[in-house]
């Protein structure tokens, strides 16, 4: 298993990370590749990294999760951060090809921060497929 360590700016981003994930990945050989995050407050997911794309996924979580008052708020005031990462998951299994990514034309490995800016761990696995 292999392990980046990267940090986010803003209270609220989105980040591409798919070329750290396959330089991770480099010399790994085939399988499926399992990216996950072992944070609560961010999340990762596959799409296009389209500007407009971007704003409008964050800005979606947002809005389903921070126009109210949530009970966790009171002991960390961070409840909308845990909500969105469960909205949109932690983890991510793409095809892995000569250790690289088997992405579509536009699909990109996407890290949400949704409670920065932190130091955040993306863990990246190999699994084969035994014979």
């Amino acid at each position: 298993m292999q392990t980046i360590i990267l940090t986010t700016h803003a209270k609220q981003e989105i980040v591409d990370i798919t070329e750290a994930v396959e330089a991770a990945l480099a010399g790994k050989g085939d399988g499926v590749g399992h990216v996950s995050v072992g944070h609560c407050t961010c999340a990762l997911y596959l799409n296009e990294n389209e500007n407009g794309l971007v704003m409008d996924t964050l800005d979606l979580v947002l809005e389903i999760t921070g126009q109210r008052s949530w009970r966790h708020d009171h002991i960390d005031d961070n409840a909308a951060a845990h909500l969105g990462a469960t909205l949109l998951g932690h983890d991510a299994l793409v095809p892995v090809e000569q250790g690289r990514l088997q992405l579509g034309t536009w699909q990109r490995l996407m890290l949400v921060e949704l409670d920065g800016p932190r130091r955040r761990q993306v863990r990246i696995a190999v699994l084969r497929e035994q014979e």
